[in-house]
């Protein structure tokens, strides 16, 4: 065998690795350029880096809606479990939330738009408030020991069948058929008896005429009368807080009373549709047509009207807007996929309209609540204006606002009342843009 043969695989010796090469020299290199050559033609490392961060990001811009979604999406999927950072992906042993109802999601949004959420706190507090007026603003006091016994005259009037008339000579008054009570306590604080009197936070009434002052009403206001008194001698302030009531009262009322008839009615016309729908309507045009104001001039010219009379003849008109609303609703949803589901399942009429279409059709009427109560103030305080509202002396902001334009030169009579209608107006706007950007359904859907 020649010598240049390799015995185990018939290589030549001379082609073997490491014959005829010094030590070190038994590693290939590969092919290509050397590594000196390569420095040569590409920048350094740090140079690149720095090329690169002096290259200003480019930002984007998401929709706000967008963002709000995926935000209510991703707690969904956080709390199944679905991306990492949920309970069951790391593991736990504690079950998964259930999904976060429409519902709830809706307030949270509403609780993140401050204006309208804290407008809704405020205007809730006055309103619980309003209700405690004659334990806070009262010319009667709420505890008098006399000759060692109490009298509770303040909360006495709270009650409907308990005597809050208190006659002058209970108290030793001989010269006066009904107690004067801030007298009263003049006389007890200068004697030296243990007899006193506990008055209210604010010891005036609404309906109370302070004919004391040297000059004659309307008064400006003082410490005695922070708002002044009218020409009457009533206390503004008094009178102001009272109409409050009066008029968030009637707003509320009436509201609901227009939305539970129209969306009855218009719920059925567009359940039902067909002849139903089409005598219903016109019916609803012809009712439409008569003239609202002439209405309560001739029910008023017949019957004194009060509270509850205008609760009525309002409410007889007031629906007619709400019913529109709702039957557009319900036709709409009628037609969709789920109601026909129902349907081929046999559920009834009622089962259909109160679980499935009415739930999906409230979002309209929740929006447009805060509105109807801005109708309902503004209404009454241009039937108490015009004189056609609550008869006197019922403390109402429209009969403050007559007042004072009939005494233009004493400007606390205007300004009051005014101030005060509009500070409420503007919370119940705020409350309102805040429900109808909460119900939004571009935000939140229930088909998603």
């Amino acid at each position: 065998m020649p010598d240049n043969i390799s015995e185990d695989n018939g290589v030549p010796g001379n082609d073997l690795p490491g014959d005829g090469m010094t030590p070190g020299e038994n590693q290939m290199t590969p092919s290509g350029p050397s590594k000196e050559k390569a420095g040569e033609d590409q920048p350094p490392i740090g140079d690149e880096m720095s090329a690169r961060q002096s290259i200003p990001p480019k930002r984007l811009t998401l929709d706000p809606d967008v963002l709000a979604r995926q935000s209510a999406q991703r707690e969904i999927r956080e709390a199944t479990g679905a991306v990492p950072g949920g309970i069951a992906a790391r593991g736990e042993s504690t079950p998964a939330a259930p999904p976060v109802s429409i519902m709830r999601k809706r307030f949270r949004k509403f609780k993140s738009l401050k204006r309208g959420y804290i407008s809704f706190i405020l205007l809730m507090v006055l309103y619980v408030l309003s209700f405690l007026l004659p334990i806070l603003i009262n010319s009667k006091p709420l505890v008098v020991h006399y000759n060692g016994e109490y009298s509770f005259p303040a909360f006495a009037s709270l009650l409907p069948f308990s005597k809050s008339f208190y006659p002058g000579s209970k108290f030793g008054q001989s010269g006066s058929q009904a107690t004067n009570f801030h007298q009263l306590k003049k006389d007890l604080a200068a004697s030296s008896g243990d007899n006193w009197v506990m008055m209210p936070l604010y010891s005036w009434d609404p309906y109370e005429s302070d004919f004391q002052s040297a000059e004659p009403p309307p008064n400006a206001p003082s410490q005695l009368h922070i708002f002044g008194t009218d020409n009457t001698g009533r206390d503004v302030f008094a009178r102001m807080c009272y109409g409050f009531n009066v008029s968030i009262s009637f707003a509320l009322i009436l509201t609901f009373v227009n939305f539970l008839v129209g969306t009855a009615l218009g719920g059925l016309m567009g359940y039902y549709g067909g002849k139903f729908d089409l005598i219903s309507q016109r019916l609803i045009e012809v009712w439409s047509n008569i003239p609202f104001l002439y209405t309560v001039i001739i029910i008023s010219s017949i019957l004194i009207p009060n509270f509850w009379l205008l609760i009525v003849v309002l409410s007889v008109f007031g629906w007619i807007g709400m019913s529109y609303l709702m039957r557009g609703e319900f036709l709409r949803e009628k037609n969709k996929d789920y109601v026909s589901a129902a349907i081929s399942l046999g559920a009834t009429d009622s089962q259909i309209i109160f679980k499935h279409i009415l739930p999906n059709s409230l979002t309209p009427l929740i929006a447009s609540l805060p509105f109807s109560v801005i109708g309902g103030i503004t209404t009454l305080v241009g039937l108490d204006y015009l004189g056609f509202g609550i008869p006197p002396p019922t403390s109402s902001w429209g009969q403050m606002v007559q007042i004072g334009m009939e005494n233009l030169e004493h400007w606390w009579l205007v300004v009051v009342p005014l101030s005060a209608m509009f500070l409420t107006l503007l919370l119940v706007t705020f409350i309102g843009e805040g429900i109808r950007e909460a119900f939004d359904p571009k935000v939140f859907s229930r088909l998603r």
